[in-house]
């Protein structure tokens, strides 16, 4: 295998998202829904796709200005989140640009941000009320939507600042204690210079919330079970990006929105890895390795380049004893190669193969 060179370097924006699943009444396979909102056409990163809420961490998000409201039941440096996650070292060679060095801790900051973005996105409110005592086990309720939600998120979408203004004005807190770690991806080689370290967030919620998209940068949503947003993904109703394609597979291993909230819950320190797929072109397509795999090496050469082999997908595919891989036939046709054993702090997909003569098989 050969490594092609690259100029340049990448510029990496430290960014979070939050995996919204909410309680389903309604006949299904699964007893809850993700929310995805379909992103605007025009943006210039995943246009058209269909993601998670989330978006760029801002020096707001981790400013000193939120000690204040977070007073006095809450106070630095973990707020009641308890101890802190460990620090897993990142892929050799990465460098950000917004490192912002503010008065919160990483994860609580990009909790703030996960939140935030929910409301500039959805006008979903991820708040708790600042006098509120510690909420019971189990999944929660979002903040119901405030007068003069248009003009606030207005507000919020011009200057980050503003979140704080708005937390205030409803005497609330972001509900940072509502979030579990998911893990996280780096934007692998090949989607542009502007790539991003992305922290996954969990919500549950009892039952969904009212969503409100901004029709600037979001102009749809859909609530889908895992199952159902792979089926809409093949009959390409939707369109999924690598990451969220996994997520989804990962996510249809729990039955249920209590055993998710207690797989979670049960592993609030485990699952903070970050993956950044390294990108194998094959001599007719591609494949993104992902950790685990025999084929993979954390190392900086893969960066800002991808590897390459004269060997065909199908060679490698029959060759793989030790995968955990994503071929990627086409725009709208994933195959997951997955010979990992799930373990108490880390949920693998299943393999999900396409079969050519019917319309998926899993």
């Amino acid at each position: 295998m050969s490594v092609p060179l690259r100029s340049g370097r990448s510029t990496w924006r430290r960014a979070a998202t939050v995996v919204l699943a909410a309680g389903w009444n309604r006949p299904s396979p699964a007893d809850f829904r993700l929310l995805l909102l379909e992103r605007a056409p025009n943006q210039r990163f995943m246009p058209g796709a269909h993601v998670f809420p989330g978006g760029v961490l801002d020096a707001a998000d981790s400013s000193a200005d939120w000690l204040r409201l977070f007073a006095p039941r809450h106070t630095p440096s973990r707020f009641g989140l308890g101890p802190a996650p460990p620090q897993h070292p990142s892929f050799p060679g990465l460098v950000h640009d917004n490192a912002h060095a503010g008065a919160l801790p990483d994860d609580v900051a990009l909790r703030i941000c996960a939140v935030r973005e929910a409301f500039e996105e959805a006008g979903v409110l991820l708040l708790r009320p600042r006098d509120s005592a510690p909420a019971s086990p189990g999944p929660g309720l979002a903040l119901s939507p405030p007068p003069g939600l248009a003009d606030w998120r207005s507000r919020v979408r011009s200057d980050p600042r503003c979140f704080l203004q708005l937390c205030e004005h409803l005497d609330c807190t972001p509900d940072i204690w509502a979030l579990s770690n998911w893990g996280g991806w780096l934007t692998p080689y090949g989607r542009g210079t502007r790539r991003f370290d992305t922290t996954f967030l969990l919500c549950c919620l009892r039952e969904t919330p009212p969503v409100d998209p901004d029709l600037t940068e979001v102009v749809g949503y859909k609530w889908l079970s895992p199952s159902e947003a792979t089926e809409r993904f093949l009959s390409k109703e939707i369109w999924l990006a690598p990451p969220q394609f996994y997520e989804m597979r990962r996510l249809e291993t729990f039955d249920s929105l209590s055993a998710l909230y207690r797989f979670s819950s049960d592993h609030p320190l485990e699952i903070t890895e970050k993956w950044l797929p390294i990108v194998l072109l094959t001599a007719d397509g591609s494949i993104n390795l992902l950790p685990g795999d025999e084929l993979y090496v954390k190392d900086s050469d893969f960066l800002e380049k991808p590897m390459s082999t004269d060997k065909k997908t199908e060679e490698l595919v029959k060759e793989g004893k030790v995968v955990n891989r994503m071929v990627i036939h086409s725009l709208y046709h994933y195959e997951l190669y997955v010979s990992l054993l799930s373990k108490d702090k880390l949920v693998y997909p299943k393999n999900y193969v396409v079969n050519k003569s019917l319309p998926a098989h899993l």
